[in-house]
C-alpha cells in the first residue's frame, strides 16, 4: 500500500492508531509442506477426564498457549488451524512444562507443529500480545473466558496470543495433519463446528485493523 498508515477495515480505507494495526500478509507467502506423523489422542471423554484428574495431582493445575495466527486472502483476514481427524479444530499451541514461561512455551509448541523446516530452524516467532484468558473451573467443564466467583482451583487456564508473521515464512506440519486458512466471517459464532474459544477470536481481534501488506 502507498501510504503506510491506510488500514482495511470493514471495507473501507482509514486512517488509525498504528498501536491496534496489525499487518498481514498473503497466504501465497507462505510455503507449505509436510512430514511425518505426529502422535495423537484418541481417547475417550472419560479417559480424558482421568488423564487430566492424575495430571492435576501431579502438576497441579494445567497451563496451556495458544497462538492466533493471521494472513490474508481474497482481501480477507483469515485465522490458520490445525485440523485433526477432520473434525477436531486447533489452535496452534500445547501445554506449558514445568518452570517453562508462557511465551517459551508457544515458541517451542509453534516450531514442533508448524515447523519452519524439517531441521525446526527457521526465523525467530514473534510473539505479540495476550488476547484473552480462558478457564476450566473443574476436569468435566467447557473452559469459560472468566473464572467463576466461585473456584478456587481451577484445574486449567489456556492463554491465547496473538503471533505475528514476517512477509515469508515455511510451515511444516506432520501428515495427520492439516494447517487450514479460515475465514473470519465463518468463525463467527460458530462454536458448534468450532468450538467456543476458536469462534470468540474474531471478536478479540476486532479491535485490529488489518494493514494488508502485498509482496
Amino acid at each position: 500500500m502507498d501510504d503506510p498508515s491506510a488500514v482495511f477495515e470493514n471495507g473501507n480505507s482509514h486512517q488509525s492508531d498504528e498501536s491496534n494495526v496489525l499487518d498481514i500478509y498473503p497466504l501465497s507467502c507462505y510455503y507449505f509442506g509436510s512430514r511425518g506423523s505426529a502422535s495423537f489422542k484418541n481417547e475417550t471423554i472419560s479417559d480424558r477426564v482421568l488423564r487430566m484428574k492424575a495430571n492435576y495431582d501431579a502438576y497441579g493445575m494445567r497451563n496451556c498457549v495458544a497462538a492466533v495466527i493471521v494472513v490474508e486472502l481474497f482481501k480477507h483476514p483469515h485465522l490458520l488451524l490445525l485440523q485433526v481427524q477432520n473434525s477436531i479444530y486447533k489452535l496452534p499451541g500445547g501445554r506449558l512444562r514445568p518452570g517453562e514461561s508462557d511465551i517459551e512455551c508457544l515458541k517451542r509448541k509453534l516450531s514442533s507443529k508448524l515447523s519452519a523446516g524439517e531441521d525446526g530452524r527457521g526465523p525467530e516467532w514473534e510473539i505479540g500480545e495476550c488476547l484473552g484468558i480462558w478457564w476450566r473451573p473443574n476436569f468435566e467443564a467447557l473452559l469459560y473466558p472468566y473464572l467463576p466467583p466461585n473456584i478456587k482451583r481451577p484445574k486449567e487456564c489456556t492463554k491465547l496470543f496473538l503471533v505475528k508473521l514476517p512477509a515469508s515464512r515455511r510451515f511444516i506440519v506432520p501428515k495427520n495433519f492439516r494447517l487450514l486458512a479460515i475465514p473470519l466471517c465463518q468463525l463467527h459464532e460458530n462454536e458448534e463446528t468450532y468450538g467456543p474459544i476458536i469462534s470468540g477470536v474474531p471478536q478479540l481481534l476486532s479491535k485490529f485493523t488489518f494493514n494488508i501488506v502485498e509482496p
